[in-house]
């Protein structure tokens, strides 16, 4: 490491916030300054950059750019970002938001409007996770539908809204929030098919139609449909900044100009105006423009690592149906738990085993970069316990 970098990790790095993605990481492995950028990380949805690690990168692109400080979320670097994600986005307007929870909440709580009843996937983030939020606090009623379902199926929506128009008391439904990739199902994706039939039908009915994409940019190299495609068949959308693009934390939420124009009202009387958000997506530009090029090269260098792992007769792989960018790990003979501790000293962090299975749950993310599928197998079979 140069002298300019070790400085940058020691003066950013006192006063650096662990970082989301980093949480496994730092509880699993302690990085010294010769140790930056080559743990494989295959728990989080990014590179899960560690305090140090983001400080280094985050004075790279300062020295670099002469980096434009927002003020209260608006202006500077958050503004080019507002504007960039847009186009990727296929929409003409966008919001920088401090976290998803509060991105979904405002976009269904202005696509409902008047009509409270808002129809939900029951595994969704925006149902479970979000502590009743949009209830408590907007007043709106979630409906979950398709149980244990990735895909929210045009059916169950037909039959909500005409239940809900057909009542005693008369409650339209306001709008449908779908999430895709389902963190809670393994990141499995909805069916593109489906998803077209609830777009039309949902348009046809005016009810509007908002897409949790936190994950959005694994799809294309799963389903071989563009991002475009998934946007266009919804109002609005949101998008993490920091599971994929690095970010410290933040949200973009993109729709019509007339949805985003004045949303930063909104945005301030949830608390959600960070006085600086630069430090936050200070890196995310970066990391947007190669994501999907480097995610496809992560995902062939997982198979080839799964090739060679497979080959020893020690270990089996199993991907999901519809899956994106997890696959579990079976290791013969070895108790799990013990295994990922082992690879763990060789600089490779897993996730406990799931309790059911003994599988080892995987995240295909572009740390497998870092070295190559050769090597990465040697560590994974040095870590096997001796005969």
């Amino acid at each position: 490491m140069d002298r300019r970098t070790f400085l940058a990790t020691g003066s950013f790095g006192m006063v650096a916030t662990l970082l989301p993605g980093a949480a496994g990481a730092a509880a699993a492995i302690t990085t010294t300054p010769d140790d930056l950028f080559r743990r494989i990380d295959f728990v989080s949805d990014g590179l899960g950059l560690d305090p140090r690690e983001y400080a280094a990168r985050l004075h790279e692109v300062v020295a670099r750019d002469g980096l434009a400080a927002d003020y209260y979320s608006r202006g500077g670097v958050v503004e080019q970002l507002e504007r960039s994600f847009a186009r990727l986005l296929g929409k003409p307007a966008a919001m920088f938001v401090a976290t998803g929870t509060l991105a979904n909440h405002l976009a269904v709580r202005r696509l409902a409007g008047g009509d409270r009843r808002v129809l939900v996937q029951a595994e969704s983030h925006l149902y479970n996770d979000s502590g009743d939020g949009a209830q408590a606090l907007s007043g709106l009623n979630l409906v979950p539908l398709a149980a244990g379902q990735a895909t929210l199926p045009l059916d169950q929506v037909q039959a909500w809204v005409e239940r809900s128009r057909g009542g005693r008391v008369r409650n339209d439904v306001g709008a449908i929030s779908i999430e895709t990739p389902v963190r809670r199902l393994d990141h499995a994706m909805a069916d593109f098919a489906e998803l077209e039939q609830v777009s039309r039908y949902a348009r046809a009915q005016g009810i509007g139609l908002h897409l949790d994409g936190a994950r959005l940019f694994t799809l294309p190299l799963h389903s071989g449909r563009a991002v475009h495609e998934y946007t266009a068949l919804f109002d609005t959308v949101y998008v993490s900044l920091w599971k994929h693009f690095n970010g410290a934390s933040g949200a973009i939420l993109a729709g019509s100009g007339e949805f985003i124009d004045g949303l930063f009202h909104e945005r301030r009387m949830f608390g959600g105006a960070l006085p600086a958000a630069w430090p936050s997506v200070a890196l995310v530009a970066d990391y947007a423009a190669t994501f999907e090029a480097d995610y496809a090269r992560a995902w062939s260098a997982a198979d080839a690592l799964i090739e060679r792992l497979q080959a020893s007769g020690r270990f089996t792989a199993r991907k999901l149906p519809g899956g994106t960018s997890r696959f579990f790990l079976s290791v013969a003979g070895v108790d799990p738990a013990a295994f990922a501790e082992r690879v763990r000293r060789r600089g490779i962090v897993l996730a406990q085993p799931r309790p059911d299975t003994g599988e080892l749950p995987l995240q295909v993310n572009a740390t497998l970069l870092r070295t190559d599928p050769a090597e990465l197998a040697r560590r994974f079979m040095e870590s096997l316990p001796e005969a």
